[in-house]
């Protein structure tokens, strides 16, 4: 089962599109060498604009193998670059994942672009689930999930490596929103 999203979404105050390799210096500018953003991901800062190009290679490669479906979020109003979405589909269910710019968080950016993707993959006849994790030590994540309609299932022990906080798998809380 795949599923086939546009290349763009619009919202109220965002427009989601594909990621392009000329979006690295931007991206290292707004966010990827930003160790509180890095904090709770799965990677560490960025030290050169040329990690940011590889990251952005690998976002190309996955739209075309139709294996994660990453997109860059920018504020209509102005274009601003705010950060990045991605979800993954696994049979019949998809997982989110989401980064922001430091200076855009606690504005309400990340719940609407998460409830718009969550909708379409909600709405597309071979998905069933709609799931995203956070480390136990991010709260502010959990609140991102559930303004986005998603709904605490548990605890995942040991889960998720977020090399930032630990060298060690972490902890992390799941929620989901099923139909």
């Amino acid at each position: 089962m795949s599923v086939t999203p546009p290349a763009t979404f619009t919202t109220a105050r965002l427009h989601l599109r594909q990621p392009t390799l000329g979006d690295a210096p931007t991206l290292f500018a707004r966010y990827t060498q930003d160790p509180e953003v890095a904090r709770y991901m799965v990677w560490r800062p960025h030290t050169s604009v040329v990690e940011t190009e590889r990251f952005l290679q690998r976002c190309v490669s996955v739209w075309a193998d139709n294996s994660a479906f990453p997109y860059v979020i920018e504020r209509r109003e102005d274009g601003l670059l705010l950060g990045m979405i991605e979800f993954r589909v696994d049979d019949f269910k998809a997982e989110f994942g989401y980064v922001l710019a430091r200076d855009a968080w606690g504005r309400g950016y990340m719940p609407e672009a998460l409830t718009c993707l969550v909708e379409w993959v909600l709405a597309q006849p071979t998905i069933y689930r709609a799931a995203a994790f956070h480390d136990v030590d991010n709260p502010a994540s959990g609140r991102v999930m559930q303004k986005a309609g998603m709904v605490y299932e548990g605890l995942l022990r040991r889960y998720s490596s977020h090399p930032n906080v630990s060298d060690e798998p972490r902890d992390c809380y799941i929620y989901a929103r099923c139909r």
